[in-house]
């Protein structure tokens, strides 16, 4: 889960550059709609040691950019290598324009030089409607891989082999790498969209957005080719359980020359977006991937952003989790219901209370404790912890009572270990029967006697 989670945090935070990067609109209304398909490769020369190579970039910083349309030959013939490219896929679509613009850029530094690769087509589909009548229009969607593998010149510039630009703008550069692996990182085409026709449309996210339909959506300056239609949507690129784990493509090499030199070719995962104006159902015809497009979705078709994962799943475990937790309470108060209720502990009227203090010339404490009416039940009530056994009980001599009566409850406080009211009074107001050990008392006694 670590490595998955900080794999997760370094694909969402970092920067990426796409190889190939696809945005298109499908009107199956109309007979034309546009896309956009942009190409991003990056190459680096590093050179940690120096050498020749070092010295022959050191210093340099160029640019190569350019664009063209239909009425080029170069681009001519790049729309015959795309479409040629999209029947072999089984793909009955075509391209019937194509505008073309690329940039090449080189920057050389202490250790390494860099040259950015790209390349973008816009231009518009045709024949992608396969079948249409009053409920659904069938549209092909197989014409997603435009790639080529051939050299395309367009004003004398080759866009396609990023080798042949340092073969025609740093010709003594080209010569380290003509014949070894080097040639072979630098010779893989740009113009390469087949990953994005092998990753299935069922893995692509889905969703679908239903401004069109909705009442108020005309007072917001709502597009007119959607209005009445819901836009399905079909997203590619990140990493994910259904796509896998997208990486980036890097190719390597090793020439030996009066230095060791390296050549890396990097290309990050591809990217898509595709849209088609009404609900997209997908399905496959003779191996070629289609929707099935309608102005609104079915009354009973919900999704989330998972794919064909109903909504109402998920409803409906939170339904059977509701319903065991009402189980639950259920069980739990018929089950409080049978324990048996009301005090647990001893009975409150087997207890009674006794006053402990006593009083003397006025002065009285009012202390006291509970105990039992009787030690029937005692072995079921002490406490454990209670090693002890208990004092047998004797019968005190009726001397003793009187001599409490007499004494205003000094012998009681005798008894009892604490200190005799007399003693606390400074005087002794008993009489000669008097038998507190307190000297006050003693006195008083001897006096009387």
């Amino acid at each position: 889960m670590s490595v998955l989670l900080a794999t997760l945090l370094v694909v969402g935070t970092s920067t990426p550059v796409w190889a190939a990067q696809l945005d298109a609109r499908i009107n199956p209304n109309t007979e034309t709609s546009p896309f956009k398909m942009t190409y991003l490769k990056t190459v680096f020369i590093e050179y940690p040691n120096g050498g020749n190579l070092f010295d022959e970039l050191q210093g340099k910083e160029w640019t190569v950019s350019g664009e063209a349309d239909i009425s080029n030959p170069g681009v001519q013939d790049l729309l015959h290598e795309l479409n040629r490219g999209i029947a072999n896929d089984g793909s009955q679509a075509q391209i019937s324009d194509l505008n073309v613009s690329y940039d090449f850029h080189l920057k050389a530094r202490n250790i390494n030089t860099s040259i950015d690769y790209r390349v973008i087509l816009e231009g518009t589909l045709t024949d992608y409607v396969i079948t249409k009548d009053s409920q659904r229009t069938l549209i092909d969607l197989g014409w997603r891989g435009m790639t080529t593998d051939k050299e395309i010149n367009i004003d004398g510039v080759e866009i396609n082999i990023p080798l042949n630009i340092l073969r025609d703008h740093e010709p003594e550069v080209y010569t380290y790498f003509a014949g070894t692996e080097a040639e072979q990182v630098l010779g893989r085409h740009l113009i390469d969209a087949d990953f994005i026709l092998e990753q299935p449309l069922t893995n692509w996210h889905f969703l679908f957005d239903p401004t069109g339909i909705n009442v108020d959506a005309g007072t917001f300056g709502l597009n007119e080719e959607i209005a009445g239609f819901v836009v399905s949507s079909w997203t590619m690129g990140e990493s994910s359980l259904r796509e896998g784990r997208q990486v980036e493509r890097v190719f390597e090499a090793q020439i030996m020359a009066d230095q060791p030199y390296v050549v890396r070719s990097v290309q990050s995962s591809d990217q898509g977006n595709l849209a088609a104006i009404g609900f997209g159902a997908l399905d496959i015809l003779d191996g070629v991937e289609i929707a099935g497009v309608t102005p609104t979705p079915p009354e009973d078709y919900m999704t989330t952003s998972t794919g064909d994962f109903p909504v109402m799943i998920v409803y409906g475990m939170a339904g059977l989790a509701a319903v065991a937790g009402i189980a639950f309470f259920f069980v739990s108060s018929r089950s409080l219901k049978n324990e048996k209720q009301g005090q647990q502990g001893i009975d409150p009227s087997r207890l009674v209370g006794y006053q402990t203090s006593a009083s003397s010339g006025g002065y009285q404490t009012n202390r006291g404790e509970a105990q039992l009416r009787d030690d029937t039940d005692y072995q079921k009530t002490r406490s454990v912890y209670e090693n002890t056994a208990p004092q047998e009980t004797t019968d005190q001599p009726s001397t003793m009572a009187h001599r409490e009566e007499a004494a205003c409850g000094c012998a009681a406080s005798e008894e009892m270990g604490s200190e005799c009211d007399c003693a606390m009074q400074g005087s002794c107001l008993c009489d000669a029967s008097c038998g507190c050990a307190a000297d006050i008392c003693k006195e008083q006694v001897q006096s009387m006697s």
